[in-house]
């Protein structure tokens, strides 16, 4: 043997005794770098895609908002990767969340939803929530109508006054925005105080409430509202008169001509950016999820106390939630003001939904 494959045999023992192992021992550590910062990469990639799309119905901080479930919570982060990555890509069915995978309709990419299962399984939220603050895209506060003290008290006088409390707290909160200020109607919802409806077997006024009605703006409430708050709303609509006749003020829930200012539409600007432009696109020419709202066939045929509605109520059926608990009468008033505004300059003929 030359010297030459003496030498070349050491090196060969010594790469396998000591080099290699080394190589191992340090490997671990390699990986678990790569690891992290591919998990920072895809948190910090999401992030500014939750806040323009995703926390106007999950918040600023992952704590929820309204039926929109939190995400900041230990049963989110234990779910498996797969079961997530089914529900952001796929949506739910009866909620009001949407399919977010392109080839579902959505706006991401296959990897753009596989970040984001790692993003809400590792985020910071206290990170995103400052995040979403810096870009200007914290959601409105839920509002609720209030109903005073005097009002409960005053109900309580009449037989069955608890349960009459119970209907009207349901009322202020999910349909005096639609049925309007003593249950007179609206442009797009009926009165609730109609005797024609009085008629109508009780049982099947809780079926219209918890099925809806197809083609109106009426939810389907049964997946919204226990069956005791269904119950106590309608034995409210059917015992109105007594109301009317004990003098009883229900909350006033007007809606007025639409102003119109410089200032209240760049509110409007602002407000759709946080809240509408994610499905509704930018301008609102609309997304696959979504129809455009910057046309002249919707300003023209929609007058502007039916786009208040729309945007307080919702429509059933569809991914458009009710804004009216979470939005205040000004702030509704904005939006319409700004979508108004666009209508001198909308397309007359509806444009073609467009990828954000």
């Amino acid at each position: 043997m030359s010297n030459l494959q003496k030498w070349t045999g050491i090196l060969a023992t010594l790469v396998i005794v000591i080099i290699l192992p080394l190589y191992a021992s340090l490997e671990p550590s390699q990986q678990e770098q790569l690891l992290n910062d591919y998990y920072t990469d895809a948190v910090l990639a999401s992030t500014e895609q939750y806040a323009q799309n995703c926390a106007v119905c999950h918040g600023a901080a992952g704590e929820g908002i309204g039926d929109n479930p939190p995400l900041d919570s230990d049963a989110v982060r234990m779910m498996s990767e797969v079961d997530l990555y089914r529900v952001i890509a796929r949506g739910r069915d009866s909620t009001l969340m949407a399919a977010w995978a392109a080839e579902e309709g959505g706006i991401f990419s296959n990897p753009q939803v596989d970040d984001f299962v790692t993003f809400i399984q590792q985020a910071n939220w206290e990170f995103v929530e400052a995040r979403v603050t810096d870009l200007g895209l914290t959601p409105p506060e839920v509002i609720e109508m209030e109903v005073s003290e005097e009002m409960l008290a005053n109900l309580a006088d009449l037989p069955g006054g608890e349960e009459l409390s119970a209907g009207l707290l349901v009322y202020a909160e999910s349909c005096a925005a639609c049925h309007g200020a003593n249950g007179a109607g609206t442009v797009i919802a009926p009165a609730i105080d109609s005797a024609d409806l009085r008629a109508t077997p009780k049982e099947e006024t809780i079926q219209l409430v918890n099925s809806g009605v197809h083609g109106t703006l009426m939810a389907a409430w049964q997946n919204l509202l226990p069956p005791e708050q269904i119950s106590s709303v309608v034995d409210l609509i059917y015992r109105w008169p007594e109301m009317v006749q004990a003098g009883f003020d229900f909350p006033e829930v007007e809606v007025m001509s639409i102003p119109s200012s410089p200032e209240l539409i760049a509110a409007g600007d602002r407000l759709f950016n946080i809240a509408c432009k994610s499905c509704h696109g930018a301008d609102g020419y609309g997304t696959r999820m979504a129809p455009a709202l910057n046309n002249q066939i919707f300003l023209a045929e929609t007058p502007d106390a039916a786009i208040y509605q729309i945007i307080a109520g919702g429509i059933p059926g569809t991914l458009m939630p009710g804004w009216g608990s979470r939005l205040n009468d000004q702030d509704l008033q904005s939006l319409v003001a700004f979508l108004r505004s666009q209508e001198a300059s909308a397309p007359s003929i509806l444009p073609p939904i467009l990828d954000q």
